[in-house]
């Protein structure tokens, strides 16, 4: 049984622990306040059983649980593993000073992997001596539930490397996407801010209430998008395909696009979304909510699993 190295126990962390022991992987577990790790595995033993029900865990929930170990130090973390993927703070100088112990710490061929959302690995990794055996893998949360996890090489990354983490993530079930080269925000976040940022805009200027844009996601291109890309989408979009769609329609991408600006994020922005927010679901019960979507999620991927992608 390979083992897989979790350094940092906290949202992140403790997801990570569930897709790599629901595959068949030892787990350990660590990170600097022991009280986040033991209370990731409380938090993993009541999900376990719900990832059961659901037909999403292929062992019983007793099984997996096992194969997660707690480690008391770091170096005990490391000990043994084929990959680390790490969950530390998300800056520079608390990762940087991190990496440069697990490149201390960890066997020569061991991959050091970091689940940063936007921190490209050059900014951390340019100083270790083992820099080539660095990468990020970017999951989407919680990534027992959300597969797809980017893959984003440092300029200086082997790309073996990038091959060995692209083989184990579909191991563990995931469904990696290489990036190229760094960009800010990598691909995910990139396509998640043109939408969004979009979306805040024509609230803000009167065009659509902020639940009816939710809605016109939800239950329109969400619909699609969540057995389909926005490529895909449009290549069936039309009889002739992606460019008889663009020939239909790519006068009015330009408009569009020619209408779009910057968005400032100001305060009484930021006020008034999170007040058309608070209308709809007070703070008090965002965590049932929270419940709730990860249900609903568990339903979705269910349901994707038993279909025939071809």
């Amino acid at each position: 049984m390979e083992t897989i190295g979790i350094v940092g126990a906290g949202l992140i962390g403790r997801a990570w622990a569930i897709v790599f022991a629901r595959a068949g992987f030892k787990v350990n577990l660590w990170d600097v306040a022991p009280a986040a790790t033991a209370a990731a595995r409380g938090f993993i033993a009541e999900r376990l059983p719900e990832l059961r029900d659901a037909g999403l865990l292929a062992d019983p929930p007793e099984a997996v649980l096992a194969r997660i170990f707690p480690c008391d130090t770091l170096a005990d973390a490391l000990s043994g593993v084929v990959h680390v993927q790490e969950n530390g703070p998300e800056r520079i100088p608390e990762k940087t000073a991190l990496f440069a112990e697990m490149d201390r710490l960890a066997a020569p061929e061991v991959v050091l992997a970091s689940s940063t959302s936007g921190i490209p690995a050059s900014a951390f990794t340019a100083a270790l001596a083992g820099r080539a055996r660095t990468l990020v893998a970017h999951p989407v949360n919680p990534p027992y539930l959300i597969p797809v996890v980017e893959l984003c090489p440092a300029p200086w990354t082997d790309p073996a490397i990038v091959s060995r983490t692209r083989t184990l993530m579909e191991r563990a079930g995931q469904v990696p996407a290489t990036v190229n080269r760094e960009v800010t925000g990598f691909v995910l976040n990139r396509l998640q801010v043109a939408l969004v940022s979009e979306a805040m805009r024509l609230v803000a200027d009167g065009v659509i209430s902020a639940e009816d844009v939710d809605a016109t996601v939800k239950h329109g291109l969400g619909l699609r998008w969540s057995f389909m890309g926005p490529l895909e989408t449009i290549d069936l979009n039309a009889p002739g395909g992606l460019a008889d769609y663009l020939a239909r329609y790519g006068s009015l991408y330009s408009k569009v696009q020619g209408e779009t600006r910057p968005l400032a994020l100001g305060e009484d922005l930021i006020a008034s979304l999170h007040a058309a927010r608070r209308a709809v679901l007070p703070l008090a019960d965002q965590a049932a909510r929270q419940a709730w979507r990860d249900r609903r999620l568990m339903g979705l991927l269910a349901h994707k699993a038993g279909q025939d992608e071809s």
